[in-house]
């Protein structure tokens, strides 16, 4: 057998997991396997782990059996009491995600947002950024009238250690190479509250350049992302402007959100270059780059 057991079976969210190492790789495999558990692990769980990057292996499991789901990770065999943390995190955390995901119970946005800042100190408008807040949350915190459904951190190389160093007894995935959907990364993931409530957050570079060559709104340097300042519960942050969730939105042709951002856009003055930056990359169809040319 290629993979020894670090820890297992353990039980969390309807699911048996296990955590195994191959050291015959450099650097190790660890991988996080979990197969639904049935009644003995308070089964049957809401939903699938795919929203959370696990996959099926192309093969049957030697831990887990033919249909457990995996998630990988790349770091040396000195990280494993790291690791065996965020995985145990992972696991006694996983009901309150998928709640979150299948069963429309609120992440706790606001109190992880207070956590991190509490956390990572106070920026100033000369400090260095070395993290900044983006996706859903960043246009919520400027007034847009959504609902996120996570945290997405921006970071530079140094940035994404930093953060996990911070946030580290929240960490649910280790710092590490890893895969986030398509995406080759070096990141981590949080969930960060109590053991019912709290909030996803993760952040992370990407490891190779990505295909289209776009105006990424997550970068290796924060100094290339448009940024704007946001005051919240008594602490500052730096978050993207709302043209990226914008363009998103347009993208996806979420009519409804493509209104609120506009709005926001609208109030905050349009940023011509950075939305002519991103129009540039983006699929858009003719009634989407007639919705950028009204603003």
């Amino acid at each position: 057998m290629a993979a020894s057991m670090i820890s297992g079976p353990d039980l969390g969210g309807g699911y048996l997991h296990q955590l195994t190492m191959d050291a015959r790789r450099s650097p190790n495999l660890f991988t996080y396997h979990a197969q639904a558990g049935g009644q003995d692990a308070g089964g049957p769980p809401l939903g699938s782990l795919a929203p959370l990057d696990f996959r099926h292996p192309k093969t049957p499991c030697p831990f887990g059996g033919p249909r457990c789901w995996e998630r990988e990770f790349e770091l040396p065999g000195t990280f494993q009491a790291r690791v065996r943390q965020a995985y145990n995190r992972f696991r006694f955390v996983l009901s309150a995600q998928l709640e979150q995901l299948y069963a429309n119970r609120a992440p706790t946005i606001e109190s992880a947002l207070v956590e991190i800042a509490s956390r990572l100190g106070e920026p100033s408008p000369t400090a260095e950024k070395f993290w900044y807040v983006g996706g859903s949350t960043a246009v919520w915190l400027q007034g847009v009238d959504i609902a996120p459904r996570d945290i997405d951190l921006g970071a530079n190389r140094d940035g994404v250690d930093r953060l996990a160093q911070s946030l580290v007894e929240y960490l649910v995935e280790p710092v590490a190479p890893t895969h986030w959907a398509s995406r080759s990364v070096y990141g981590a993931r949080a969930f960060v509250g109590t053991m019912q409530d709290g909030a996803r957050v993760e952040w992370g570079v990407d490891r190779t350049p990505r295909p289209d060559g776009g105006e990424p709104e997550w970068s290796a340097d924060p100094r290339q992302v448009r940024l704007e300042t946001v005051d919240f519960h008594g602490h500052r942050f730096f978050v993207t402007r709302p043209e990226y969730a914008l363009v998103r939105a347009i993208q996806q042709e979420a009519t409804e959100r493509i209104e609120k951002v506009s709005s926001a856009v609208r109030a905050l003055g349009p940023d011509r270059d950075l939305l002519a930056r991103l129009a540039k990359h983006a699929r858009l169809n003719a009634a989407g780059r007639e919705a950028l040319a009204q603003l």
